[in-house]
């Protein structure tokens, strides 16, 4: 019954978002399987950002509908984080949480990420730091296939190496716990029926008995892949088999442009297969699209995936699968048992220098990068052929593999069998954090200081607890509220004095015209607020209400 709280953010579960991104469908995907089948008593969300928490508890209740007790916790609650144990992202920032949590102590709660691409500058400088960053051991990491976890792995190897040649240092501090855990389908909602099937092919005229291939996914030739390597083979099957393939395309694009030259140019490459587009962004297309087809395709060739979700869908619909044998796709697609994959080929390590330093130098986008790696990517054009012929000519090779491949989704990807899997996982984090002594609070982070000590320089001085408060002369309650109150003093407030505070402070002055030091200021309020006091009468003098001057 371990448990975890969720991070939530506020445009991060949407069913209605248009172009959606796998990242998206994969986080609602795990919502949705997490409250379905997670053992646990009760729910923790943490809101992590936005002001109004209605919307967002909407929009969980909508996706994935629960009895069960649900505690939220609000943007500014990090400490009651060790509540649930383990706070699940769903990214791989840890280091970023690592320094939010410290000071609450390392030991206050785990932190437990995910991989989605690793491509990113971004994602490249979260994963070095790491081993900079307050990272603890009984934190993790979940990488989503055995390609990622071996790219997350290279990419720390590489910065332990800096360190050991620069400064010598062997181990810097605890690493996170890699976990490889698939992502996961809530298997049913991708059964096919045969209404749906007629209903595609009516509409998009395509005959009964006709052999239909589908791929989904963005049409995005640099950062999702290229459909020239599925149009060729395609192409290629037509003419060794001797009859008809449909392709139907179900995806969408950043822009009605972009759309129309994506497959306009993937038209001229498979002239002889019958090709078809469908609007891929309403969530009933996404569900029902499955059943137009014989078997599914997806020819992955782009370092910017790492686990590829569309097969497991695909799987889960009972179709047989042509993909390339490429990153996540290892991990899901069984050669010969749920379809075939494709031998690929990609430069060897350290035939890329060039392009990481373009990257790094900005002349190159995200975009330009991925984009630019991937069209090293080639696939076995042979095998391809005669797997998709195989399937174009034998109905019972498509059933057979079709059964074994949606039997394998449920058993193994429905997230009935994954979440056991991460909660397995928060177990292990809060074993081993429960095995620390517990960490002091740090109330330090050097890459994101202090602004008061980085520029201590600026000011003429700094006051001191022997500095005298007094009341400007003539000021009033009043005056003093209009003035605090005007747009000009509002903004900025965090840990300021109160309206109540401030009122309380000047009646006090008002009794000692003499004033009185900040530290008997700062004695006036309860013990936790005195920090907040002692720094706020600079802001209350910053507005002439009071004057604060060094001792004489």
């Amino acid at each position: 019954m371990t448990n975890a709280a969720i991070f939530m953010h506020p445009d991060g579960f949407d069913t209605g978002r248009p172009n959606l991104l796998g990242r998206h469908a994969a986080g609602e995907s795990f919502l949705r399987g997490f409250i379905r089948h997670a053992d646990v008593e009760r729910f923790y969300f943490w809101q992590s950002g936005g002001t109004d928490l209605a919307p967002l508890a909407a929009a969980v209740q909508r996706l994935a509908p629960t009895t069960k007790p649900t505690q939220w916790f609000a943007p500014g609650e990090r400490q009651r984080l060790a509540e649930a144990g383990v706070v699940n992202l769903p990214g791989p920032h840890l280091n970023k949480e690592a320094w939010l949590r410290r000071p609450y102590g390392g030991a206050a709660y785990s932190v437990c990420g995910l991989t989605h691409t690793t491509a990113t500058a971004r994602t490249m400088d979260d994963i070095s730091n790491f081993l900079i960053a307050p990272v603890e051991g009984h934190d993790a990491l979940i990488c989503t296939s055995t390609a990622v976890r071996a790219s997350v792995e290279a990419q720390l190897e590489g910065v332990r190496d800096y360190f050991l040649t620069e400064y010598g240092a062997t181990r810097l501090r605890p690493e996170p716990l890699l976990a490889t855990i698939p992502l996961g389908v809530n298997a049913d909602d991708f059964a096919t029926r045969p209404e749906h099937r007629k209903v595609w092919r009516q509409r998009l005229d395509i005959p009964e008995d006709a052999v239909v291939a589908l791929y989904v996914g963005r049409f995005n030739i640099q950062e999702k892949m290229n459909p020239a390597l599925m149009a060729l083979a395609l192409e290629r099957a037509v003419q060794d088999c001797g009859q008809p393939i449909y392709w139907v395309n179900a995806g969408w694009a950043g822009t009605d442009g972009e759309a129309a030259a994506y497959h306009d140019n993937t038209r001229a490459l498979c002239p002889s297969v019958q090709y078809r587009t469908v609007d891929g962004r309403p969530p009933e297309t996404r569900f029902t699209i499955w059943s137009v087809a014989d078997f599914f395709i997806s020819f992955s060739d782009n370092i910017q995936e790492s686990f590829g979700l569309t097969p497991v869908e695909a799987m889960a619909a009972g179709l047989p699968c042509v993909v390339t044998d490429w990153d996540g796709y290892r991990d899901t697609v069984r050669d010969g048992e749920d379809g075939f994959r494709i031998d690929t080929a990609a430069p060897r390590p350290g035939d890329g220098f060039d392009f990481a330093y373009w990257h790094a130098n900005g002349w190159w986008s995200y975009t330009a990068y991925v984009g630019a790696a991937a069209q090293l990517t080639a696939i076995d054009f042979a095998q391809a052929t005669q797997a998709i012929s195989a399937l174009a000519t034998n109905p019972d090779l498509r059933r057979r593999l079709g059964a074994q491949a949606q039997a394998r989704a449920r058993s193994v990807f429905d997230w009935s069998a994954v979440v056991p899997q991460y909660q397995a996982l928060w177990a292990e984090q809060n074993a081993r954090r429960g095995a620390l002594e517990s960490a002091p609070p740090v109330m330090n982070d050097p890459f994101r200081p202090d602004p008061f000590r980085l520029y201590a320089s600026y000011p003429t001085r700094h006051p001191a607890q022997d500095w005298r408060v007094t009341l400007s002369p003539g000021m009033t309650w009043p005056a003093a509220k209009a003035v605090l109150s005007s747009p000009l003093a509002t903004y900025g407030a965090i840990n300021r004095p109160t309206v109540q505070e401030v009122e309380q402070l000047l009646a006090w002055l008002e009794t000692r015209p003499e004033g009185g030091a900040l530290s008997e200021v700062a004695e006036l309020f309860p013990a936790g607020r005195r920090p907040a006091i002692s720094r706020g009468v600079l802001w209350i003098a910053r507005f002439g209400v009071i004057e604060l001057r060094p001792p004489a």
